[in-house]
């Protein structure tokens, strides 16, 4: 009997520290996916554009398919090379994270930089002509999933860096939750989107109510605007986080000047105004002066990108 108690007691503990292992990974990742949410923003914000010019029933199917190979990026290639670079070249994560940093900055400016000086580009307007439905189709999901790798590596990164040193399956555990997690959020989010105007559509054709009716159209009018306000907060997402990652990567490496300068006027304003603002005000200089450093940047960076890096990669091709 004493024996069965004594196995009792064990399970129990044992119990007791998975259950706290799931808390601490469901913690770890909420944590980690926070980090991310800029570039998650913007990823949610750019993917509908993949489906523009298709048929609505081939919609979904579209989405569905990017989203596997989201999965397949995050889970299969990102992950695997997330925890082999925390444990051999752990020094990495941070260049590599103001690589990407660099990169949401170039993309984040160059959209400002379009809407400044707008101008027709013969292949963005080739691509939305839509010739071959099947081909076409093929070409736009292999081109998302191309642009989610990207946006993906960012996220993965950035959440590697967020976690917590600990065990080997906790890391992995926590990146796979992040990963599916982040995934799931963000193509259901966009099916919705991308589904809205039909949900409108239909609301307001069979509504037995005015007010039903007015509502489907209200969201038929509406979805423009829904998508012109996601590219505009994807937009200074980019660049607030992108300006901050690469801010806080100069001070881990060593140029603690710019952070520093940022952090203490943050904390002049938010001790000026006092009160329940503080906190919020502290956050939002800083993530204002963030994003002006990330917009300079990517200005900086966008000549650099179309003149130098894009026909060294036109020519290898």
């Amino acid at each position: 009997m004493s024996g069965l108690l004594a196995l009792l007691d064990d399970v129990a503990a044992i119990a007791k520290v998975a259950a706290a292992s799931v808390d601490d990974v469901a913690g770890m990742a909420a944590k980690a996916g926070s980090k991310a949410a800029g570039v998650v923003i913007d990823d949610a914000a750019v993917t509908p554009k993949y489906v523009h010019g298709f048929e609505a029933r081939r919609e979904l199917p579209i989405i569905w398919k990017i989203t596997k190979g989201s999965l397949f990026n995050k889970l299969v290639i990102l992950l695997p090379a997330a925890l082999l670079l925390n444990a051999f070249a752990p020094w990495l994560v941070t260049p590599l994270l103001m690589i990407g940093g660099a990169y949401l900055c170039f993309e984040g400016a160059e959209k400002v930089f379009h809407k400044l000086f707008p101008h027709a580009d013969a292949e963005v307007e080739a691509d939305l002509d839509v010739r071959d439905p099947a081909h076409l189709e093929e070409e736009r999901v292999r081109g998302a999933i191309k642009t989610d790798f990207i946006l993906s590596a960012e996220i993965m990164t950035i959440a590697l860096a967020a976690i917590p040193g600990g065990s080997w399956w906790m890391e992995a555990l926590t990146l796979a939750v992040v990963g599916v997690g982040i995934t799931v959020a963000v193509y259901g989010a966009v099916a919705l989107i991308v589904k809205m105007d039909d949900i409108g559509l239909y609301t307001a054709a069979t509504a037995r109510t005015g007010f039903g009716r007015a509502v489907g159209t209200g969201l038929v009018k509406g979805m423009p605007k829904l998508m012109a306000l996601l590219s505009t907060v994807g937009t200074l997402a980019m660049l607030w986080v992108g300006g901050s990652i690469i801010i806080h990567g100069m001070d881990v490496l060593g140029w603690p000047w710019l952070y520093d300068q940022i952090h203490h006027l943050a904390e002049a304003v938010a001790h000026r105004v006092g009160g329940g603002l503080a906190g919020f005000l502290d956050w939002l200089v800083t993530a204002v002066l963030d994003g002006l450093f990330g917009l300079l940047l990517g200005m900086a960076l966008v000549p650099v990108a179309t003149r130098v890096i894009a026909p060294l990669f036109g020519a290898s091709h």
